[in-house]
């Protein structure tokens, strides 16, 4: 049994201490994603593990490539390919203002990468888990119908599928998570979310908000702290 997570790696450019992107003059630059991050938790804890993406055949997509294959994670179902790697700018907060994130993602080898250049068949087997997470749908629609399409197959195969909502505002609307994730979550056995995904992404408000908005009206409280 192995765990296969789908979705983009990317490079992050984070500016140095606290500083804001236009205070910046230089970048610390690494590696990550969703779900290669997922990956390469699991491989420190010794567990079988696949991630499965698609990086441009070039030094910045081999480094991508080496960083993740580097915690001990199985890489022979990467996609080598396109021309450039997505990209993210990562502004830490300092008290009161909040991280940002800034991505410069569109036209990267992933979001350009077609379903059919996936063989399931070939990556995933009965007993296995399949893990997403709500950022790779957002990436594209190519992507969107390749997530269909793996968890289609892990349907009919006896395949686990994890799914960690993780929306994300600046990739897509409320209205277009809905759509989508709501279509997904016929195919998924395992959701992880916290109370803000499940409203955004499936429209779904949880069961203690509901029970302290009963509770607000019910006994008349003014204001909630």
């Amino acid at each position: 049994m192995k765990v296969v997570t789908f979705g983009e790696i990317m490079l992050r450019l984070k500016t140095p201490e606290n500083l804001r992107i236009m205070q910046s003059d230089g970048f610390e630059a690494s590696y990550g994603g969703a779900e290669a991050n997922v990956a390469v938790s699991l491989a420190m804890y010794e567990d079988k593990c696949a991630f499965v993406s698609k990086v441009p055949n070039n030094p910045v997509g081999m480094s991508a490539l080496s960083e993740v294959r580097h915690y001990g994670v199985n890489t022979e179902y990467m996609l080598r390919g396109g021309d450039r790697l997505g990209i993210y700018f990562f502004e830490k907060g300092s008290d009161i203002r909040n991280t940002n994130v800034v991505y410069d993602r569109a036209f990267s080898a992933f979001s350009l990468s077609q379903p059919s250049e996936y063989h399931w068949e070939n990556i995933l087997e009965p007993g296995d888990v399949f893990y997403f997470s709500g950022v790779t749908p957002a990436v594209s629609k190519y992507v969107e119908d390749t997530v269909r399409s793996a968890l289609k197959y892990c349907k009919e195969n006896d395949i686990q599928v994890i799914c960690d909502l993780n929306y994300r505002g600046k990739m897509w609307s409320k209205e277009q998570a809905q759509v989508v994730m709501r279509d997904l979550m016929q195919y998924v056995d395992v959701c992880i979310a916290n109370d803000e995904d499940f409203e955004a992404t499936l429209e779904f408000m949880p069961l203690m908000v509901t029970y302290l908005q009963v509770l607000i009206r019910l006994i008349r409280i003014k204001k909630v702290c």
